[in-house]
């Protein structure tokens, strides 16, 4: 059967409807990125505002510090964590979820309802949770373990619980896409597969996940940029970076360079060198993750 395609009446709306998107990436996006481009090869006086320009010092220098390179180990070991834990998590509770049981959406409800949650809200009431003196969650550990967790002063304990923190903050984001994507699963195929006499694990493996392929692929582009910049409030809420440098990811760090010790091209550099691993994640994983989806 042929297919026409859809023409606008008019050929200079879609040119119209684009123009606000088109704006809105000019200057909150391509304008910043090209500043912070053109900063990381300058220094700035802190005071005065007098640019020197020193090339590709700034890039030398963090490749030979110490602490930068700590905090691309911390902020790689924690997106994975983030990333791999998370979205499995997810993917089990939404499974769990997606089952025909009498008040199912009252759980559903309750796992939904962190995402919903500002950043601020989430990591005080994290604060309150898990504080050492006072936090239900440090005396239920106590009396768990025997051993009470302080993750103001244990560095373990920080990384621990600003991991649990942030995917506990995001897992109401994942399990409504894949509730979605669980939905339009045929059950003419779990069905079959019933008949065929496959277990509830092999039925998941070769039928439920592969037709989830196009969610979990979004899904782990969205998490990445998440662990990666949008976890910045857990972190300055929480911890601080701390203790001991324990938690300083790459962009609270990048934070504390910028607005704290006013060393923009410092900081500068470090968003381009941000930006381009985050484009090469992403390249990567349109590249080797593409081939895997299936649509049908």
């Amino acid at each position: 059967m042929c297919m026409e395609r859809s023409r606008f009446p008019n050929k200079v709306l879609p040119y119209l409807l684009l123009i606000p998107a088109a704006v809105s990436s000019i200057i909150f996006i391509i304008i910043p990125a090209a500043q912070s481009l053109y900063q990381s090869f300058f220094f700035s006086h802190p005071f005065t505002g007098q640019m020197r320009y020193v090339g590709l010092k700034h890039y030398q220098s963090l490749f030979s510090d110490p602490e930068y390179l700590n905090s691309v180990r911390i902020t790689f070991v924690f997106s994975a964590f983030v990333v791999i834990v998370g979205m499995g998590l997810s993917l089990l509770l939404s499974v769990l979820l997606s089952k025909r049981i009498r008040g199912v959406s009252y759980f559903q409800l309750g796992l939904l309802w962190p995402y919903a949650l500002s950043p601020a809200m989430a990591a005080t009431l994290w604060a309150l949770l898990t504080h050492p003196s006072i936090g239900p969650i440090s005396h239920f550990l106590e009396f768990l373990i025997g051993k009470r967790m302080n993750w103001i002063t244990d560095a373990f304990s920080a990384q621990f619980m600003l991991i649990i923190a942030s995917i506990w903050k995001n897992m109401g984001y994942n399990i409504v896409f894949f509730l979605a994507g669980l939905a339009n699963i045929p059950r003419d195929f779990s069905e079959a597969a019933r008949i065929d006499g496959a277990g509830p694990l092999r039925e998941f493996f070769t039928i439920t996940f592969p037709l989830l392929s196009p969610v979990t692929f979004f899904l782990v582009v969205t998490n990445i940029l998440y662990a990666l910049f949008d976890i910045f409030p857990m972190v300055d809420l929480l911890t601080r970076g701390g203790p001991g440098r324990s938690t300083d990811l790459l962009i609270y760090k990048l934070y504390r360079d910028g607005f704290l010790n006013f060393n923009i091209g410092i900081a500068s550099a470090q968003s381009v060198i941000l930006f381009v691993v985050v484009s090469i994640l992403t390249l990567l994983i349109f590249k080797f993750g593409s081939s895997r989806i299936h649509y049908q």
